[in-house]
């Protein structure tokens, strides 16, 4: 079936996410290896994705680990500097996408409170025909009921749209559904598979 729309992940396909490598930087190797196997902070950021308050999350994760307190903090003040940067080319495509009236969606595992963090940042995630943002939607990927929900308010066929992230477990629960999926690995590949996909000319998604 012809792609009728396209639904770009956000975190590591339009804009970076790399907290381990941002600790690394900011407070050393050793001391970040300690600090992320000390305490559960994907699982803490996943609580923020289903909606929980990004604040209030946080504090509370700073009673349960006070030798930690300080790192918290630089997670807490300084979230979109793990969230950075643009990727550009990524970008480039979603306007290209649009310029040709493609309609294009975003669905990404993302807090209420972060996600207007990165607006602030990042003003192109305000460009999508619609947003679906786990954090409002109290459900995230790979859960099969976010896809469901997708695909009830876009009211689409499941094999119309195409959907790009970077994890294969997220792709997978896609394909489930009968979704066309691209595994994104960097965006020259999805530049590729929307010129396959006839979306986008060579030229218009360079």
């Amino acid at each position: 079936m012809a792609v009728q729309a396209v639904i770009f992940d956000i975190g590591n396909v339009l804009i970076g996410w790399q907290p381990e490598a941002f600790f690394d930087r900011v407070i050393g190797q050793d001391r970040s290896a300690a600090f992320f196997a000390a305490i559960p902070l994907h699982d803490m950021n996943d609580r923020v994705d289903r909606g929980e308050s990004f604040h209030g999350v946080i504090a509370q994760t700073k009673t349960a680990y006070p030798d930690w307190e300080d790192e918290l903090t630089v997670w807490e003040d300084r979230w979109i500097e793990m969230a950075s940067p643009a990727i550009d080319h990524s970008v480039r495509l979603l306007r290209a996408l649009r310029r040709v009236g493609v309609p294009v969606f975003a669905l990404s595992n993302l807090g209420n409170e972060t996600l207007v963090i990165a607006e602030r940042e990042y003003p192109f995630l305000e460009e999508f025909d619609h947003r679906y943002i786990s954090g409002e939607m109290g459900v995230t990927k790979p859960d099969p009921r976010i896809y469901e929900q997708v695909e009830t308010h876009c009211g689409l066929p499941a094999a119309s749209l195409l959907f790009t992230d970077d994890r294969a477990e997220n792709i997978s629960a896609a394909q489930a559904r009968g979704w066309q999926t691209h595994l994104f690995d960097g965006p020259q590949g999805l530049a590729r598979r929307l010129v396959d996909a006839g979306l986008l000319t060579p030229e218009a998604a360079e």
